[in-house]
């Protein structure tokens, strides 16, 4: 399965076309090299907290660079997906991995309904381009195609990550996933109606 997009983006007054693949990712596809070029760099000044029950943006502020033992991790973690059942989606700019996204394959939830986005990311530069909505786009309907009513994501609370899935049209998820909620207290629990 291959998709192609093109978009424009201005580079130092010229503008550039570029062109993204959007690949369905193999277990051959997935290795460290394959993020060789990938930047998860990301500078938080505010994140999102619940608070008795209310959402409340704070000053709290960090920076998220991934290490190599992250991207190890990472990769083990994509394995785990395909093997599974589940889907990586990869976005590729001149060969160049510039996102991807993942979406497991258990359901879960009092009525099974829900799929995890287990993962989404767009490499520093690239962001702010569409990547990141077509693969959220793929992610649905691989979730849909899995048997699921409904999209889980336990989202980075910082703002602008939120604001990502807001725009969306994602919502505070009505059911938690308790599991996600313990590995990532701080995480927004989100969903997106299929």
């Amino acid at each position: 399965m291959k998709f192609v997009r093109i978009y424009k983006r201005y580079d130092a007054e010229v503008l550039v076309l570029k062109t993204v693949e959007y690949k369905v990712l193999t277990l051959i596809d997935v290795n460290l090299k394959l993020f060789s070029d990938f930047d998860r760099y990301q500078e938080v000044k505010k994140c999102w907290r619940k608070e008795k029950g209310e959402w409340i943006l704070k000053d709290i502020s960090f920076t998220e660079k991934w290490s190599i033992e992250e991207y190890r991790y990472l990769v083990t973690c994509l394995h785990n997906t395909i093997s599974t059942g589940g889907a990586v989606f990869g976005a590729f700019e001149e060969n160049r991995l510039v996102g991807f996204a993942s979406v497991e394959n258990e359901l879960f939830g009092s009525q099974k309904e829900y799929l995890q986005l287990s993962s989404i990311h767009i490499t520093n530069g690239s962001r702010g381009s569409g990547i990141g909505r077509k693969l959220f786009e793929l992610a649905c309907e691989s979730a849909n195609e899995l048997g699921a009513k409904k999209l889980y994501i336990s989202a980075h609370s910082s703002k602008e990550s939120k604001a990502f899935y807001d725009a969306l049209g994602c919502v505070e998820a009505v059911e938690y996933n308790e599991k996600l909620v313990e590995m990532e207290p701080y995480d927004c629990q989100l969903e997106y109606l299929l």
